[in-house]
C-alpha cells in the first residue's frame, strides 16, 4: 500500500477565500472567484484544480435535491497508533481543519432530474486515505443505493489505504468490493469518477470495479504511486506515466472528460434505466427482405466490391445517424484498446441499447488507424465486456459487422485470439437480453461471427459474409490468389444465398447501386430493421431468448436445418 504517497500534500488552489490563485500547470495569475465560478478550471491551460467534497457535490447534483447520508460508526484507533504524533490527534485535527467526520461523504441527489447516490472522497482528510470510516461510508452508499434502486456514482481522490489502521485498512478493500458486487447482483449501474490523485488500495478495490470509469484530464491512478516504483524497483517512468491519458490509451479507462461536460455525461449514463412504454417501435415499418427470390443476384465480384466500397457507412456512421446520447465505452481493462472494434451505451428511439461493431473509416489514415476494421484480442474482449454490462443493465445489444477477419498478426496471437474470439461466442450465447446482429458490409470468419451470434442476423443487400476471404480461399485451395471470383461464387458469400441457407432472418434494402451512394438513406433503413426485430424481441423472457438463441446455432449443419 502506498498511503503516503501524497499522504499531507496541500492542494493548491483549493481555499475558496483565496483572492488570487496561481495556476499550478501555466503559472497564469487567476482571480479567485472567477476560478471558483468555473469549477476551479484554469480558462488558459485546462488544469483542474482539486474540489472539496462539498463542492463537488455541489457542482455534481441538482441544485436542492442533496441529502446527506450518514455513515454507521466505525473504529476510530484500532492500533493506538503513533508516529510523530498519535494517530488520534491527527484526526481530531483533520476534522477540525475540514468540517469532515472522514474521508468520504455520501449523499442522494439527482443529475439532471435523475436520481443518484453518491459517495464522494476528500482528499483534504489526511490524503483521502481508505480507512474503516471510509470504508463504511462507501459501504453505506452502496447499501443506500440498493435499498432506493439507484446507480451508484463514486468520486475518488486517495493517496491509497490509511496506514495507521494496519491490516484493519486493508481489510476496507474486500468491503468496499463486495459492496460493489451487490450491485452487480442487483442490476445497478456503477459509474467512477477519476480525480487527481487516486493510488493504492482505492485504485485497488471499488474504484475499478465500476460500470464505467470517467477521469478528469490530467488525473493519475494506480496501484503503486512514482514514488513508490521509483524507490522500490528503480524504474524510469515513461512520459505522461497513469495520467488519464495514458489510461484511456492503454484501455484502463472509458474516457476523459473535462469537468464541465460531465454532469451531462453522467445524467446520459443515468438514463439507462429509462425504458419505452409496450407500444414502443410500432409506428415503424419493417424494411426487411425475407423472401430471396425477391433479391437481385448482381455478379458476384461486383457484390463484393460494393461491400468494401470505402463510401459505406461506418459503425460510427450509424451511431451518429440514428441513435442518440451515445456514450463511448473504452478499453479491455487489462492494458489495451482496440480502435477497430467500438462500442458504448446510447437510445434507440428512446429505448436504451448496448451497440458493438467494427469500424474501418472513409479513407486510408482512418483505415491504418483503425487496422482496417481487424479487432485485436483487446477489441474482442472489449467487446465481451460491453456484453456483460449490457446483461446486467437488462438492455438491448445492436451489433455492426464490417470487418475482414480479426487481426492475424504475431502480437494477436500472442495475446490470445482464439480465446479472445471464443468468449466472445459463449458470452452472446448466453446473455438474457435480446441481440440483434447486422452484416452491413464484409462479414469475414470468425472475426465476424463473433457479433453474430444473436437472436435475429440481418444482412445489408450488398454485404458479404464468409468463413473466409474469396483471395484467401482462392489462394488455399485454387492455389492462385487471381482466381477470387470463382471463389467467390463458390462460398456463396451474398445476402441472397445467405438468406436461402437459412443463416440470416432477412436482408436490409439498400439505395440503388449500394449504400455508398445514399448513405443516409442506408442508415435509415438499417434503423427500421433493427426496430423491428427489437420490438418484438424484447418481449420475450431472457431465459427464452436464450434458449432459442442456442436451438438456432445447434442446427446449422444438421439435416433438418
Amino acid at each position: 500500500m502506498n498511503g503516503a504517497e501524497y499522504f499531507g500534500k496541500a492542494a493548491v488552489g483549493t481555499r475558496a477565500e483565496a483572492e488570487w490563485i496561481v495556476c499550478r500547470s501555466c503559472k497564469l495569475l487567476l482571480y479567485g472567484k472567477r476560478f471558483t465560478r468555473h469549477a476551479k478550471v484554469c480558462p488558459e491551460c485546462g488544469w483542474h484544480s482539486s474540489l472539496t467534497a462539498s463542492e463537488r457535490l455541489a457542482f455534481l447534483l441538482d441544485p436542492g435535491s442533496t441529502t446527506t447520508v450518514q455513515p454507521g460508526a466505525s473504529v476510530r484507533d484500532p492500533l493506538g497508533f503513533t508516529d510523530l504524533k498519535p494517530y488520534a490527534g491527527r484526526l481530531v485535527a483533520a476534522r477540525q481543519a475540514t468540517g469532515l467526520d472522514d474521508a468520504v461523504l455520501v449523499a442522494h441527489g439527482t443529475v439532471h432530474d435523475r436520481p443518484v447516490v453518491a459517495a464522494v472522497m476528500d482528499f483534504r482528510f489526511l490524503g483521502g486515505s481508505l480507512g474503516s470510516a471510509a470504508g463504511e461510508a462507501v459501504a453505506t452508499a452502496a447499501e443506500t443505493a440498493l435499498g432506493c434502486g439507484s446507480p451508484l456514482l463514486l468520486v475518488t481522490a486517495s493517496g491509497g489505504a490509511r496506514m495507521q489502521e494496519g491490516v484493519i485498512s486493508l481489510m476496507q478493500m474486500a468491503r468496499t468490493s463486495n459492496a460493489m458486487a451487490a450491485m452487480d447482483e442487483a442490476g445497478l449501474l456503477t459509474l467512477t469518477l477519476i480525480t487527481d490523485p487516486t493510488f493504492g488500495g482505492v485504485s485497488a478495490s471499488f474504484v475499478t470495479l465500476a460500470d464505467v470509469l470517467i477521469a478528469e484530464p490530467g488525473a493519475r491512478m494506480g496501484f503503486a504511486g512514482p514514488r513508490v516504483i521509483e524507490q522500490t524497483v528503480r524504474q524510469r517512468l515513461p512520459e505522461r506515466f497513469q495520467t488519464a491519458e495514458f489510461l484511456l490509451e492503454h484501455g484502463l479507462v472509458d474516457t476523459v472528460l473535462p469537468r464541465s461536460e460531465v454532469p451531462r455525461m453522467v445524467a446520459n449514463l443515468l438514463g439507462v434505466a429509462d425504458a419505452p412504454d409496450e407500444r414502443w417501435g410500432a409506428d415503424v415499418r419493417d424494411p426487411m427482405v425475407r423472401d430471396p427470390a425477391r433479391l437481385a443476384a448482381p455478379p458476384v465480384e461486383e457484390t463484393v466490391r460494393r461491400a468494401r466500397e470505402l463510401g459505406r457507412p461506418t459503425t460510427m456512421d450509424h451511431i451518429a445517424g440514428w441513435l442518440d446520447d451515445f456514450v463511448e465505452l473504452r478499453g479491455d481493462r487489462t492494458g489495451e484498446d482496440c480502435r477497430a472494434l467500438v462500442g458504448g451505451l446510447a437510445r434507440l428511439d428512446g429505448l436504451p441499447v448496448m451497440v458493438i461493431g467494427h469500424q474501418k473509416g472513409h479513407d486510408l489514415d482512418a483505415l491504418v488507424r483503425n487496422n482496417f476494421g481487424m479487432p485485436s484480442p483487446a477489441g474482442y474482449r472489449k467487446a465481451a465486456r460491453l456484453m456483460r454490462l449490457a446483461a446486467k443493465l437488462h438492455v438491448p445489444v445492436i451489433t455492426l459487422i464490417d470487418t475482414p477477419g480479426a487481426h492475424p498478426g504475431v502480437d494477436a496471437e500472442r495475446g490470445g485470439q482464439a480465446h479472445a474470439i471464443a468468449e466472445c461466442l459463449r458470452v452472446m450465447g448466453s446473455l438474457p437480453v435480446p441481440i440483434v446482429a447486422v452484416v452491413n458490409g464484409e462479414g469475414g470468419s470468425g472475426g465476424a461471427l463473433a457479433l453474430a451470434v444473436a437472436d435475429r442476423v440481418l444482412m445489408c443487400e450488398n454485404a458479404i459474409y464468409s468463413v473466409i476471404s474469396p483471395e484467401g480461399c482462392a489462394a488455399i485451395l485454387w492455389r492462385d490468389a487471381e482466381r477470387r471470383a470463382e471463389a467467390a461464387a463458390a462460398l456463396r458469400l451474398n445476402a441472397r444465398s445467405m438468406l436461402e441457407l437459412g443463416v440470416i432472418d432477412g436482408v436490409v434494402p439498400e439505395p440503388a447501386g449500394g449504400a455508398h451512394n445514399r448513405p443516409d438513406r442506408a442508415g435509415r433503413l438499417v434503423h427500421d430493421a433493427v426496430v423491428c426485430a427489437l420490438r418484438d424481441l424484447r418481449r420475450l423472457p431472457g431465459v427464452q431468448l436464450v434458449s432459442a438463441r442456442r436451438a438456432r446455432f445447434r442446427r446449422f449443419g444438421s439435416p433438418a436445418a
